[in-house]
């Protein structure tokens, strides 16, 4: 686990999380190929949203049990909100949004996560 900050291209959307690296995600469904997002989860409670709750539009799809959050300025989805298998609230935050994070290191660990097959 580590402290890291992070948020969008433009700054609006700003956050705090400890969260573990060692262990991210990548997955195929229909949103997180597009967007190229690599995925590390933190309890909700490790998170901090510290500037731009305002500036979030919110967008669900498929079973509409993940809050896809994104800036309504730059359009990147930094965050997003929902729950562990356990049901125990969580944040899964894009590693590509991180500050001071090299990603594509971080990416090389990644387990892929078929999200095609649900």
């Amino acid at each position: 686990m580590g402290e890291y900050t992070g948020g969008c291209q433009c700054g609006a959307v700003r956050y705090r999380v400890d969260v573990d690296l060692s262990q991210p995600v990548t997955c195929n469904c229909s949103r997180c190929q597009r967007l190229g997002s690599v995925l590390a989860f933190a309890p909700l409670s490790a998170f901090t949203l510290e500037k731009g709750e305002g500036a979030l539009s919110e967008y669900l799809f498929n079973k509409k049990a993940i809050q896809h959050l994104f800036c309504k300025t730059c359009g990147i989805e930094s965050f997003s909100y929902g729950k562990m298998p356990d049901g125990t609230p969580m944040a899964a935050v894009n590693i590509n949004c991180l500050d001071d994070v090299d990603p594509r290191e971080i990416a090389k660990l990644a387990y892929h996560y078929d999200g095609r097959a649900l």
